[in-house]
């Protein structure tokens, strides 16, 4: 990394006491240069206290808002013009840091940390997060290796215009893989091995799967709506297609079914063309009030 770019390094962390003292001690010895920081999510044990004695900077919400809420605090008091977003929890190693800054200095705007599916925490979520990882794939016309990974390199002023989409909870990950691949930035994704957490998961694999799933859709038809209109007009055009053929096959007629299926394919093309003009009305508008303010 250039020696005029300053490096940040956050991590969220939430009741983590008894190991992000290590955490935040082994990073300031491979980063002596850079701002360690460490938002405490309102943690009911002495997270803060260890990270302070390890010598990170600590940032202390007042209540408990959520992973992605820890993330853009961190982001807004960051000075680095690089920021490394990591667990706390002990998973993601100090070494592997580096690695990721390599490919920013390259050009990329998003290095993600692309855990291996032998270091995942369980079948079942490596199953989820696999599914995950196609259907982002599909919506996005990448191929998302790991679409969940909190252990990621972006650069500062690129992040932070994505601010206003992040969820509060655990899927900040999500929208910003999304978010970045639909807005046109160059990401890529570095394998890693992750470690064995220490401490007990957060996340829930039904609830917090879900919602994963709920903001695939949301980033894409942000983004890129038709990816998304456009195959579901097209079912309905086929289920109408498909019941037109058997009721006239069957009665010689035209079926009223088979018209309300091809109205709705209709319609929700129609929706999906004007969401594409307001997207890229939209997209084209932010691109042009941040030429101005540069």
């Amino acid at each position: 990394m250039p020696q005029n770019t300053k490096l940040s390094i956050i991590l969220p962390a939430y009741n983590e006491a008894g190991v992000v003292g290590s955490v935040c001690s082994g990073l300031q010895q491979a980063f002596p240069e850079a701002e360690i920081m460490v938002v405490n999510d309102s943690s009911t044990d002495e997270t803060a206290a260890e990270a302070a004695t390890a010598g990170a900077k600590v940032v202390s919400h007042q209540y408990n808002m959520g992973n992605g809420a820890a993330i853009k605090t961190g982001a807004r008091h960051a000075k680095g013009e690089i920021l490394v977003f990591m667990d706390a929890d002990g998973q993601h190693d100090a070494e592997d840091v580096t690695r990721l800054l390599e490919k920013i200095e390259s050009g990329y705007e998003l290095v993600v940390g692309a855990r291996a599916a032998d270091t995942q925490a369980s079948s079942g979520r490596w199953l989820g997060n696999n599914l995950l990882n196609k259907l982002a794939s599909l919506l996005t016309g990448h191929k998302i290796p790991d679409l969940t990974s909190g252990f990621r390199a972006v650069r500062a002023e690129s992040f932070r215009q994505f601010l206003y989409l992040l969820p509060n909870g655990f899927s900040y990950p999500t929208t910003t893989t999304m978010a970045y691949m639909r807005s046109g930035y160059p990401v890529t994704f570095v394998p890693i091995r992750a470690g064995e957490r220490k401490g007990k998961s957060k996340i829930s694999f039904v609830k917090d799967g879900i919602r994963f799933l709920v903001i695939i859709m949301k980033i894409t038809t942000l983004f890129s709506p038709m990816r998304v209109f456009f195959p579901v007009s097209l079912l309905f055009f086929l289920l109408g297609l498909g019941r037109y053929i058997y009721f006239y096959w069957q009665t010689g007629g035209f079926s009223n079914v088979a018209g309300l299926l091809f109205t709705t394919s209709v319609l929700i093309f129609l929706i999906g063309l004007i969401s594409e003009q307001i997207t890229a009305l939209h997209y084209g508008l932010s691109r042009t009030h941040k030429c101005h303010d540069e």
